[in-house]
């Protein structure tokens, strides 16, 4: 049954929907960090700095070492981003839901005062139904 909350009821529940799909593009997001910042920590344990050889050996494992502990640096940022994300993208769809649910409520509460009118007058259509053939009868009678 169609009423004034129809509409909105189904904008709020594309909105609500939106916001779960950004919710899971950052929860991959964040997990793909999580993933990339594992990969730079092994990648760091990889790394063994040369216990003889050039200087020039030396100084390309140092900045090797160096690089890696920056993409780590980064990694760990871009956790706090996706983090951040995730959080942001959580409130937006509990708001959404609540939006949702509010609107599906007064919907409910429209259909069924719609229905409560109709079973009234349903009622008094009857009566006046029954009431016309009663006093049909009497005059016949």
């Amino acid at each position: 049954m169609k009423t004034r909350f129809s509409s909105l009821v189904t904008i709020k529940k594309s909105t609500m929907q939106k916001s779960e799909r950004v919710l899971q593009a950052a929860n991959a997001d964040l997990n793909n960090a999580s993933i990339a910042l594992q990969i730079s920590y092994d990648s760091l344990k990889d790394v063994e700095p040369p216990s003889q050889g050039t200087m020039s050996q030396m100084l390309a494992s140092r900045t090797l070492l160096d690089s890696q502990r920056g993409l780590i640096a980064h990694n760990k940022e871009w956790i706090s981003f996706a983090k951040n994300q995730v959080s942001q993208a959580k409130e937006k769809l509990k708001l959404d839901m609540i939006e949702h649910e509010k609107f599906k409520y007064l919907e409910l509460e429209e259909i069924k005062k719609v229905l409560k009118e109709k079973k009234i007058q349903e009622a008094k259509d009857l009566d006046e139904v029954a009431l016309m053939t009663h006093s049909k009868k009497n005059q016949e009678g």
